[in-house]
């Protein structure tokens, strides 16, 4: 085995080591990734032939965490792993993206790049090695790969920025990015923040773009010791016929060139563009136009991508006549379902979202069980792009890793202002529907879930709004030729350079994701994007608040109303009950739900307190069941009156249940002032009545009732008196001392002769030990 190793030292000590050629050398390539005791394998495959009709970069990316890996047995009745869970496809997408501009225009071979968790350490995160496996991985194959690239987590925590921090320091960071570049340039960019200024992002960036520079310095050693670096594998080319190439642009250019100034609506231009190239193939011969329409497809794609960018870049023009900084228009609408908890309709231009809110109980909230991560999650954000919003005649299938994608950016985009738990015990499900699209349609799921969550009456801090930006560069000169694009088109965002999508508040950004596609761009520029977003952002809410500016007051007349109240943690088990039976029973006679949380009581000294919600629609429901809560976790007082229940009779007295599960004595004397012969005759068990508490006994803890106590004593009534022991008559019949005198040790009598006969248990056989289990 030729077993290379490498080692990349991070900022704070920490070393991430790379080894190649041990694991997986059938692979085309692969690579073992570990810091501490985590480790991922990478693999990467080829195939050897290209498919027909393929024109694009066939990439599968696939991100897996094996449950072995920290010791932990998969859920569910297989006890296996199954299908990815969304948390493994956002992984993965996070690898696909800075990987795929990286290889050759005319490389059509599937690949196939699978990563795999093996060993986790429970505070490392492995998603921020995920990038630096798949590049290594591709580094020490024979594929044409355009790396190596690299992705660490920047964080911001107290005021420093952090490379690739544990599950713990990260959680108190307020900006998290995940950032992949290769030496030279930024790829691509995600994450979430709390209100952090342009400048401070960008900050970061930079800070995790020298870290970057390092792990692919490490990388170039690595394809240098294999031989990587030169050996590159031949592989199909495209069939090249300049002729046609040069026919096609002379044919269609000056009339894409026009079609795209004309402003036209989304699905004119492209009947326009069609008919553009319908014009060309009916130049050819029928034969050509049969053997070169591949051909013909792929360079009339690339003179209409030039026409385009080429418009944008001389007169500062767009598809729709807009200028590069304009928002297309918006109109909103709230309420617009009667039966939803809150709803809202954004649409700006050709792109249009249904936005609904739901809240829900804690037992709605939607249960994540990773690898790592095991948490219930508050809110979440779901994002559904069915075929009818382009248009498009084709079934709607399951939730693919692009729904998946853009539905994790907008919860992102909102989670900073979502209220949370003890304040806002709520479950919050945001659902958008895009019911059209022509560009950035996650954005408008941020925009459309914010109003909807403002209708719905959720105390959000602030709102929020998303622009999606584009960037148009000339090949020669990035830096110096170049157009900004506000609030792009789904046409702009293909032929462009750099797409990019910010989202935040008046005084920050939320949520960030970026893409870039072109070498040397400057931070200068990237500045100036960032800008340009930040006034896009605050145009797109001035609009949203015209239609609602605030969350409405209370919530609508249907949505469950919660009650909370503290107890101690001494009673979490009674109002549960054996086996759930009193919280059961109590939801099931109220109609409400009630659930029990322990937590930190905040003392310092470990103490808990149970935290307990009541919801339901029905406030004398709610009101009952909190009565019944407050009495659960009631102390007895002596001296205050009860209403209880006879749950038992004796001959001496009654046991009165004054409290759930608190019962005490009422003996037979303190039923009445006058005597009673019997406590049936006045009690029968389930009979309700008021006793007051008389006293409690210190040590056992036992309650003496009384009801006479509540009624007025008898005129000239006397207490009898009970008579002293001796004076109590003769004792009966048979008493000890007319029993003769007792027995002494030695003195009862002889033995029986012969053995003692064996005891026996009632199945006749003799008694033995007890069995032990």
């Amino acid at each position: 085995m030729n077993i290379i190793k490498k080692t990349i030292e991070l900022p704070d000590g920490r070393v991430i080591e790379i080894e190649t050629g041990k694991l997986a050398k059938q692979a085309a390539g692969s690579a073992v990734v570990k810091m501490g005791g985590t480790m991922l394998l990478a693999t990467v495959t080829c195939a050897k032939e290209v498919k027909e009709g393929t024109d694009f970069m066939p990439l599968t990316v696939d991100y897996r965490e094996k449950y072995y890996a920290a010791g932990r047995f998969p859920g569910g009745f297989l006890k296996r792993e199954s299908r990815p869970s969304d948390y493994e496809v956002l992984i993965a997408r996070l690898v696909d993206r800075p990987i795929r501009p990286l290889w050759p225009d005319d490389f059509h071979l599937e690949v196939f790049v699978n990563i795999n968790l093996i060993s986790a350490e429970k505070d490392i995160q492995p998603d921020a090695l995920a990038g630096l496996a798949a590049s290594a991985a591709l580094a020490s194959s024979d594929l044409p790969f355009g790396g190596p690239v690299s992705e660490v987590r920047v964080a911001r925590i107290d005021g420093q920025f952090v490379i690739n921090p544990g599950f713990a320091d990260g959680a108190r960071a307020d900006l998290d990015l995940m950032v992949a570049a290769t030496e030279e340039n930024i790829m691509m960019v995600e994450g979430e923040m709390k209100e952090v200024s342009e400048h401070d992002m960008l900050e970061a960036i930079k800070f995790a773009h020298e870290e970057i520079k390092k792990h692919c310095r490490v990388q170039k050693e690595l394809m240098h010791d294999l031989g990587t670096d030169v050996n590159k594998r031949d592989y199909p080319h495209d069939e090249e016929d300049e002729a046609l190439k040069a026919a096609v642009h002379a044919f269609c250019y000056d009339k894409c060139y026009a079609l795209a100034g004309s402003a036209r609506p989304k699905h004119e231009r492209e009947d326009g563009f069609e008919a553009i190239k319908a014009e060309f193939l009916a130049t050819l011969s029928e034969e050509d136009q049969e053997a070169k329409a591949a051909m013909v497809d792929r360079y009339y794609h690339a003179v209409e991508k030039e026409a385009m960018r080429n418009l944008i870049l001389d007169e500062g023009k767009r598809l729709d006549g807009r200028a590069t900084n304009e928002v297309r228009p918006i109109w909103c609408e709230v309420d617009y379902l009667p039966c939803a908890h809150g709803s809202a309709i954004f649409t700006r231009g050709e792109t249009q979202s249904l936005a609904t809110v739901t809240l829900g109980t804690k037992l709605d909230m939607k249960e994540m069980d990773e690898v790592l991560i095991q948490e219930d999650q508050q809110f979440v954000l779901h994002y559904n792009f069915p075929p009818f919003a382009t248009g498009e005649a084709k079934p709607q299938r399951s939730t693919g890793r692009r729904e998946i994608g853009h539905g994790n950016l907008a919860m992102r985009a909102l989670k900073p202002v979502i209220p949370t738990a003890p304040e806002f015990p709520y479950a919050v499900r945001v659902v958008s529907d895009i019911l059209e699209s022509n560009g950035s349609s996650s954005m408008a799921s941020v925009c459309g879930g914010c109003l909807a969550l403002m209708d719905a009456g959720v105390k959000i801090s602030k709102p929020v709004a998303g622009v999606a930006m584009g960037l148009i560069t000339d090949a020669e000169r990035p830096n110096d030729r170049y157009a900004i694009l506000t609030d792009i088109l789904g046409d702009e965002d293909h032929l462009g350079d750099m797409d990019f999508k910010v989202t935040g508040t008046k005084d920050g950004i939320t949520a960030t994701q970026m893409d870039i596609k072109v070498d040397g761009l400057s931070y200068e520029v990237l500045e100036k994007a960032l800008e340009q977003a930040r006034q896009g952002r605050l145009h797109i809410m001035g609009e949203m608040l015209k239609t609602i500016a605030e969350p409405r007051e209370d919530y609508k007349p249907f949505v469950p109303r919660m009650v909370q109240i503290e107890v101690a943690s001494e009673f979490i088990g009674a109002i549960i009950g054996k086996g759930g039976e009193t919280i059961q029973g109590l939801q099931k006679e109220t109609g409400t739900t009630i659930t029990i949380e322990e937590v930190d009581a905040g003392l310092g000294d470990g103490t808990t307190k149970g935290v307990v919600d009541i919801f339901g629609t029905d406030k004398q429901s709610m009101d009952t069941a909190l009565q019944r809560i407050k009495d659960i976790c009631a102390v007895p007082e002596a001296g205050q009156v009860y209403h209880g229940k006879v749950v038992s009779i004796l001959e001496f007295g009654a046991f009165i249940e004054i409290l759930p599960g608190k019962e005490g004595l009422l003996h037979v004397s303190e039923i009445a002032w006058t005597k009673t012969d019997k406590v049936e005759d006045v009690l029968k068990v389930g009979d309700e009545v008021d006793v007051k508490l008389l006293e409690i006994d210190a040590k056992t803890g036992k309650m003496r009732l009384s009801m006479r106590a509540l009624t007025e004593k008898p005129e000239g009534y006397v207490e009898p008196k009970r008579a002293p022991r001796g004076d109590r008559g003769p004792r009966r019949e048979g008493d000890r001392k007319d029993r003769g005198p007792r027995r002494e040790g030695g003195d009862r009598g002889p033995r029986r002769d012969g053995p003692r006969k064996p005891r026996f248990q009632e199945d006749n056989t003799p008694k033995s030990e007890p069995d032990v289990f």
